[in-house]
Protein backbone atom coordinates (compact mmCIF):
# COMPACT_ATOMS: atom_id res chain seq x y z
CA UNK A 1 0.00 0.00 0.00
CA UNK A 2 1.27 3.47 -0.91
CA UNK A 3 2.23 5.39 1.80
CA UNK A 4 0.53 8.59 3.03
CA UNK A 5 0.62 11.74 0.79
CA UNK A 6 2.30 14.45 3.25
CA UNK A 7 0.85 17.11 0.80
CA UNK A 8 -2.70 15.90 1.94
CA UNK A 9 -1.95 16.15 5.67
CA UNK A 10 -2.46 19.86 4.91
CA UNK A 11 -5.76 19.38 3.88
CA UNK A 12 -6.71 17.49 7.22
CA UNK A 13 -8.92 19.51 9.75
CA UNK A 14 -7.18 19.74 13.21
CA UNK A 15 -10.02 19.19 16.21
CA UNK A 16 -10.20 19.01 19.94
CA UNK A 17 -8.60 15.12 21.35
CA UNK A 18 -11.05 12.97 22.20
CA UNK A 19 -13.14 12.47 25.04
CA UNK A 20 -11.99 9.96 27.95
CA UNK A 21 -14.26 7.23 27.71
CA UNK A 22 -15.71 8.14 31.62
CA UNK A 23 -16.98 11.39 30.25
CA UNK A 24 -19.32 9.51 27.12
CA UNK A 25 -22.59 9.15 27.56
CA UNK A 26 -24.42 6.45 25.68
CA UNK A 27 -25.29 7.43 22.60
CA UNK A 28 -22.54 8.18 19.59
CA UNK A 29 -23.01 11.78 18.52
CA UNK A 30 -25.55 13.38 17.50
CA UNK A 31 -24.53 14.06 13.61
CA UNK A 32 -23.83 10.28 12.85
CA UNK A 33 -27.21 8.36 12.29
CA UNK A 34 -28.30 5.76 14.80
CA UNK A 35 -26.13 3.20 12.76
CA UNK A 36 -22.89 4.71 12.16
CA UNK A 37 -20.08 4.45 14.73
CA UNK A 38 -16.50 5.77 14.89
CA UNK A 39 -13.89 4.72 17.73
CA UNK A 40 -10.74 5.46 18.23
CA UNK A 41 -8.39 3.30 20.07
CA UNK A 42 -4.79 3.32 21.33
CA UNK A 43 -2.47 1.87 23.97
CA UNK A 44 -0.84 3.40 26.97
CA UNK A 45 0.94 2.37 30.11
CA UNK A 46 -0.24 -1.04 29.47
CA UNK A 47 -3.47 -0.79 28.97
CA UNK A 48 -6.47 0.32 26.12
CA UNK A 49 -7.95 3.84 26.22
CA UNK A 50 -11.12 4.48 23.85
CA UNK A 51 -12.93 7.52 22.85
CA UNK A 52 -15.43 8.23 20.36
CA UNK A 53 -14.72 10.25 16.95
CA UNK A 54 -17.17 12.92 15.95
CA UNK A 55 -18.03 11.96 12.45
CA UNK A 56 -17.35 8.49 11.17
CA UNK A 57 -17.89 9.75 7.34
CA UNK A 58 -14.69 11.81 7.44
CA UNK A 59 -11.71 10.44 7.17
CA UNK A 60 -9.17 13.34 7.17
CA UNK A 61 -10.58 14.20 10.48
CA UNK A 62 -10.34 11.01 11.97
CA UNK A 63 -6.79 10.33 10.49
CA UNK A 64 -6.26 13.71 12.26
CA UNK A 65 -7.74 12.65 15.50
CA UNK A 66 -5.33 9.84 15.33
CA UNK A 67 -2.35 11.53 14.73
CA UNK A 68 -2.86 13.67 18.05
CA UNK A 69 -3.65 10.21 20.35
CA UNK A 70 -0.75 7.89 19.49
CA UNK A 71 1.41 6.16 21.29
CA UNK A 72 4.29 3.66 20.41
CA UNK A 73 1.46 1.38 19.36
CA UNK A 74 0.06 3.94 17.25
CA UNK A 75 -3.56 4.80 17.11
CA UNK A 76 -6.46 2.82 15.67
CA UNK A 77 -10.02 3.95 14.34
CA UNK A 78 -12.64 1.16 14.18
CA UNK A 79 -15.31 2.78 11.98
CA UNK A 80 -18.92 0.74 10.88
CA UNK A 81 -21.00 2.58 8.35
CA UNK A 82 -24.92 1.96 7.88
CA UNK A 83 -25.02 -1.67 9.02
CA UNK A 84 -23.34 -2.23 5.60
CA UNK A 85 -19.37 -2.47 6.20
CA UNK A 86 -16.49 -1.33 8.51
CA UNK A 87 -13.38 0.68 8.19
CA UNK A 88 -10.42 0.26 9.86
CA UNK A 89 -7.63 3.17 10.16
CA UNK A 90 -3.98 3.13 11.63
CA UNK A 91 -1.66 5.79 12.56
CA UNK A 92 1.68 4.67 13.72
CA UNK A 93 4.00 7.75 13.25
CA UNK A 94 4.16 8.88 10.11
CA UNK A 95 3.03 5.76 8.27
CA UNK A 96 -1.23 5.54 8.07
CA UNK A 97 -2.71 2.21 6.61
CA UNK A 98 -6.27 1.68 5.83
CA UNK A 99 -8.59 -0.77 5.58
CA UNK A 100 -12.21 -1.45 3.96
CA UNK A 101 -14.39 -4.73 4.57
CA UNK A 102 -15.92 -4.28 1.00
CA UNK A 103 -14.33 -2.54 -1.64
CA UNK A 104 -17.87 -2.37 -3.93
CA UNK A 105 -19.42 -0.25 -1.17
CA UNK A 106 -17.23 2.88 -2.59
CA UNK A 107 -19.83 2.54 -5.51
CA UNK A 108 -22.22 3.65 -3.08
CA UNK A 109 -20.96 5.34 -0.14
CA UNK A 110 -18.85 8.55 -0.53
CA UNK A 111 -16.66 8.01 2.80
CA UNK A 112 -15.41 4.58 1.17
CA UNK A 113 -15.01 6.05 -1.83
CA UNK A 114 -12.82 9.22 -0.18
CA UNK A 115 -10.54 5.92 1.58
CA UNK A 116 -9.74 4.52 -1.79
CA UNK A 117 -8.94 7.83 -3.29
CA UNK A 118 -6.56 8.13 0.03
CA UNK A 119 -5.33 5.24 -0.22
CA UNK A 120 -4.86 5.17 -3.95
CA UNK A 121 -6.95 2.00 -4.58
CA UNK A 122 -8.32 1.21 -7.77
CA UNK A 123 -12.54 1.97 -7.39
CA UNK A 124 -14.54 -1.54 -8.11
CA UNK A 125 -16.77 -1.91 -10.83
CA UNK A 126 -20.24 -2.49 -10.34
CA UNK A 127 -19.98 -6.29 -11.54
CA UNK A 128 -17.25 -6.95 -8.85
CA UNK A 129 -17.55 -9.35 -5.69
CA UNK A 130 -17.53 -7.84 -2.49
CA UNK A 131 -13.46 -8.22 -1.13
CA UNK A 132 -12.02 -6.36 1.79
CA UNK A 133 -9.25 -3.98 0.30
CA UNK A 134 -6.39 -1.53 1.76
CA UNK A 135 -3.50 -2.72 4.32
CA UNK A 136 -4.66 -6.61 5.42
CA UNK A 137 -2.01 -6.97 7.84
CA UNK A 138 -3.23 -3.13 9.71
CA UNK A 139 -3.59 -5.75 13.11
CA UNK A 140 -1.03 -8.41 12.14
CA UNK A 141 1.57 -6.77 14.98
CA UNK A 142 -1.00 -6.38 17.55
CA UNK A 143 -2.44 -10.37 17.37
CA UNK A 144 -4.80 -10.34 14.53
CA UNK A 145 -3.54 -11.79 11.36
CA UNK A 146 -4.41 -10.81 7.84
CA UNK A 147 -5.96 -14.35 7.51
CA UNK A 148 -8.69 -13.86 10.53
CA UNK A 149 -9.42 -10.35 9.14
CA UNK A 150 -10.47 -11.67 5.99
CA UNK A 151 -12.63 -14.77 7.62
CA UNK A 152 -14.34 -11.86 9.96
CA UNK A 153 -14.74 -10.09 6.58
CA UNK A 154 -16.36 -13.62 5.07
CA UNK A 155 -19.05 -14.03 7.37
CA UNK A 156 -21.75 -12.69 5.90
CA UNK A 157 -23.85 -13.70 9.85
CA UNK A 158 -22.07 -10.27 11.50
CA UNK A 159 -23.11 -6.86 11.42
CA UNK A 160 -20.32 -4.83 10.96
CA UNK A 161 -20.91 -3.35 14.69
CA UNK A 162 -20.13 -7.26 15.46
CA UNK A 163 -17.36 -7.87 13.39
CA UNK A 164 -15.59 -4.56 15.14
CA UNK A 165 -16.57 -6.03 18.68
CA UNK A 166 -15.03 -9.07 17.22
CA UNK A 167 -11.56 -7.36 16.55
CA UNK A 168 -12.08 -5.46 19.67
CA UNK A 169 -12.38 -8.38 21.46
CA UNK A 170 -9.25 -10.19 19.78
CA UNK A 171 -6.82 -6.70 20.36
CA UNK A 172 -7.85 -6.94 24.19
CA UNK A 173 -10.34 -4.30 24.61
CA UNK A 174 -13.50 -5.78 23.46
CA UNK A 175 -14.99 -5.13 27.24
CA UNK A 176 -14.78 -0.92 26.85
CA UNK A 177 -15.43 -1.54 23.54
CA UNK A 178 -18.92 -2.79 24.49
CA UNK A 179 -19.70 -0.43 26.94
CA UNK A 180 -18.52 2.73 25.17
CA UNK A 181 -21.31 2.00 22.45
CA UNK A 182 -23.91 0.48 24.55
CA UNK A 183 -23.51 -3.06 23.30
Amino acid sequence: MPEFDDDLAEDIEEFDVLEEVSGLTNKVTGITDEFDIAVAAWHEDGRWTLGLLPDPTDIAQMISSLKSQQTNGGAIALVSIDEEFFILIRVLGTHISLFLSDATCALDYPVAEELLEIADLPIPEDEEETTPIGHMEILADLGMSSMELSALCDDSELFPDEQLEAIANRLGFGDQFAELLDL
